[in-house]
């Protein structure tokens, strides 16, 4: 054995070991075996674990370990490294606690290990915090993944408690760990924390590099402080894009453009990031105009746009109603062919959606070749909005890895088109799968129960808002309120809203209209005297409910008086839904010819639910003059609204014009209009 040994060139097999495959390190491995230098010789065997933990075998790590009569700090090292890369976390801590000795790279190694993706955060929080030197390498590493994993809050408590050791002060002075935290201030908007973090690098007299800086200029960007983020970027030896691009965007995003034009303008060829950046910064602050301007400019300058240039175009045309430049812009996109980009298809449909051109939208999804799961969730809602519901279904199939998104626009799609019970099916699949309900679907749910009257379904949803801690949430409020009203539960209703603390405009419309849909008009001018007290400015909404409590008690004159003053006091155009009140009132007061005459003086055309109104007064009033005025409209505006046809066929009946009233069920089967069958709901 003495002979073999001799013959065996170690040096050479260990060099060999640093960079050979499984098969040839496991040969390595029966020669040096058979030689007698492995596991009884250290540096051959410490050479062997570490081949195996390089390939990823820590089973032979652990025979080989076991087998080893002497073991240094780099065995351990090496062994703790197998499990880790082999996923096996709980064994790499027990190999760790097991060491009589630790290093600094021990303590690297399991921390930066255990916090990797599949690894147990606040494991490695603890170790970090039981580290008795605090390497930068383990802080970084663990605050870095809290960030990541969107846990910020805890990430700046670690970082308060390494603080607080003596040892700790170095690590909080390394630019890699100040990178993240201030990172973590960006995206957290926490600015004090962020200046504080600045403070610390200028005491600490802590070299800027670049990418340190270009994290100061973005967190203050971020945080809306722009002169100092100005103030950084003027003490750079050298400016990147990056930097620049931050601080552009944040003075055009907060409108102040005039100085992010002439950053921009200092550039003698600004690259496609640049013109990203003020572009988009512009596009959030909504000013079309200048977006548009500057995409002519951009184009002009040779400089061709991307998938995020048009992105923010579509956004702020559709946010803006900028129709025509939109549909120009989708032009140029469809000749660079960048409108087949997932990013720009999704916010083309949604500007097509926001305008209100259903079919546009729907046409540009089905061009797509590709889709993704942000495409498809915006065509659930498309559809939903469309009255597709049947489309909405079919899309929401297709979708593989469903999102809560994905589940919440199918059930807001579900309750808005009549289909209340398939909705909260399917919000009871998602509870039972175990899906994470947000306050979306909860409030989804509840509408849901309001539209079925459904008391007993709603308060049990209500409790879960309450397990889940969003039972405070002024939207899932909002539909609690709106549910009890609409049961005829006023009290509850007014029991949630007097517990919310300080009620925003949606919930005081809730209340008020909930008031006015059961027939409480004084208590419901009563309360919309008290908003106002209170300083909530009233909306298109609110005088809704003013109007429609006038209307359900009789209160003409009141009725009357507030839709002349809601333009004249409070800059609110009537909608068309304010004219239909206001004919429901004159109507319900038997002033026909009165309402006829208001609506015929709308500013814009009438639609069916304003004359089918005033046929309902004429059937119960018997009033044929009117009667016959409305025929003669009906046939003037070719309507396909089938209610209007039917209670205009019902009224003749009633007055005996037999003639007439077949006439009408004629038109509707000439102009192919047809009447869903009603049905009615009880709650059990």
């Amino acid at each position: 054995m003495a002979v073999a040994a001799a013959a065996i060139d170690v040096g050479s097999c260990i060099h060999h070991l640093r960079t050979c495959g499984a098969v040839a390190g496991q040969q390595l491995h029966q020669l040096l075996y058979k030689s007698g230098h492995v596991p009884s010789s250290l540096p051959p065997s410490n050479s062997l674990l570490l081949m195996y933990t390089r390939g990823r075998s820590p089973l032979h790590a652990r025979r080989l370990f076991d087998e080893m009569p002497l073991k240094n700090c780099f065995s351990y090292n090496s062994l703790v490294a197998a499990y880790l890369s082999s996923g096996d976390h709980r064994e790499a801590l027990r190999v760790f606690r097991s060491m009589p000795e630790r290093n600094a790279f021990s303590w690297n190694t399991i921390i930066t290990g255990v916090a990797s993706a599949g690894g147990d955060l606040d494991v490695a929080r603890s170790l970090v915090v039981e580290m008795p030197v605090k390497d930068p390498v383990a802080c970084n590493a663990v605050l870095h993944r809290f960030v990541r994993c969107g846990r910020v809050d805890e990430a700046f408590a670690l970082l308060r408690t390494v603080g607080q050791h003596c040892s700790g002060a170095e690590a909080l002075n390394d630019p890699f760990v100040l990178a993240t935290v201030v990172g973590a201030c960006a995206d957290r908007m926490k600015y004090g924390f962020g200046r504080q973090a600045h403070a610390r690098m200028v005491v600490s007299k802590v070299e800027l590099d670049l990418v340190l800086s270009c994290a100061l200029v973005d967190m203050y960007c971020k945080c809306g402080d722009l002169d100092s983020a100005q103030s950084v970027l003027n003490g750079l030896t050298k400016v990147d894009d990056f930097s620049l691009s931050a601080l552009i965007y944040g003075y055009a995003s907060c409108g102040r453009f005039h100085e992010a034009i002439q950053l921009f303008d200092r550039q003698e060829k600004p690259s496609i990031v640049l013109w990203n950046s003020i572009i988009s910064g512009c596009a959030f602050a909504c000013c079309g105009d200048d977006v548009v301007a500057l995409f002519v400019r951009m184009m002009r300058s040779d400089v061709s746009p991307d998938s995020s240039t048009y992105a923010s175009i579509f956004n702020v045309c559709g946010f803006s109603g900028m129709l025509n430049p939109g549909q120009q812009m989708h032009g140029c996109a469809l000749k660079s062919g960048t409108v087949n980009d997932l990013i720009v298809a999704s916010a083309l449909i949604d500007f097509y959606s926001k305008c209100g051109l259903w079919e546009d939208a729907c046409r540009a999804f089905k061009e797509l070749r590709f889709h993704d799961t942000i495409v498809l969730n915006s065509m659930i809602t498309v559809y939903s909005n469309c009255g597709l519901i049947d489309e909405a279904r079919r899309v929401f199939e297709m979708i593989t890895s469903k999102t809560v998104i994905s589940w919440n626009s199918m059930v807001v799609g579900l309750s808005q088109n009549g289909h209340a019970t398939d909705a909260l099916e399917l919000f009871c699949k998602m509870h039972k799968i175990g899906l994470r309900l947000d306050k979306v679907a909860i409030a989804s749910a509840l509408s849901a129960s309001s539209s079925i009257c459904s008391i007993s379904f709603g308060e049990q949803i209500f409790s879960l808002a309450t397990v889940l801690g969003v039972q405070s949430d002024h939207v899932v409020s909002s539909s609690l309120i709106d549910l009890y009203c609409k049961c005829g539960i006023l009290a509850s209703g007014r029991k949630i809203f007097d517990e919310i603390d300080r009620p925003d405009e949606v919930l005081w419309n809730s209340m008020l209209i909930g008031y006015a849909s059961n027939g409480y008009g004084h208590e419901a001018l009563g309360f919309f005297e008290l908003m106002k007290t209170k300083g909530i400015i009233p909306s298109e909404r609110t005088f809704i409910g003013v109007l429609s409590a006038c209307c359900h008690s009789g209160l003409v004159n009141e009725g009357l008086a507030w839709f002349y003053r809601m333009q004249e006091d409070f800059s609110v155009s009537p909608s068309a839904e304010h004219y239909a009140c206001v004919t429901d009132l004159l109507v319900r007061a038997g002033r026909l010819e009165e309402a006829v005459e208001f609506i015929e003086n709308m500013p814009f055309k009438p639609d069916a639910v304003s004359w089918t109104t005033v046929i309902g007064g004429c059937k119960a009033q018997g009033n044929e003059a009117v009667m016959q005025k409305v025929v003669k409209k009906l046939m003037e505006m070719e309507s396909s609204h089938p209610s209007l046809y039917v209670q205009l066929s019902s009224a003749l009946a009633a007055q005996g014009d037999w003639v007439k009233s077949a006439e009408m069920r004629s038109m509707m089967r000439e102009r192919r209009i047809t009447k869903n069958p009603g049905y009615s709901w009880i709650d059990s």
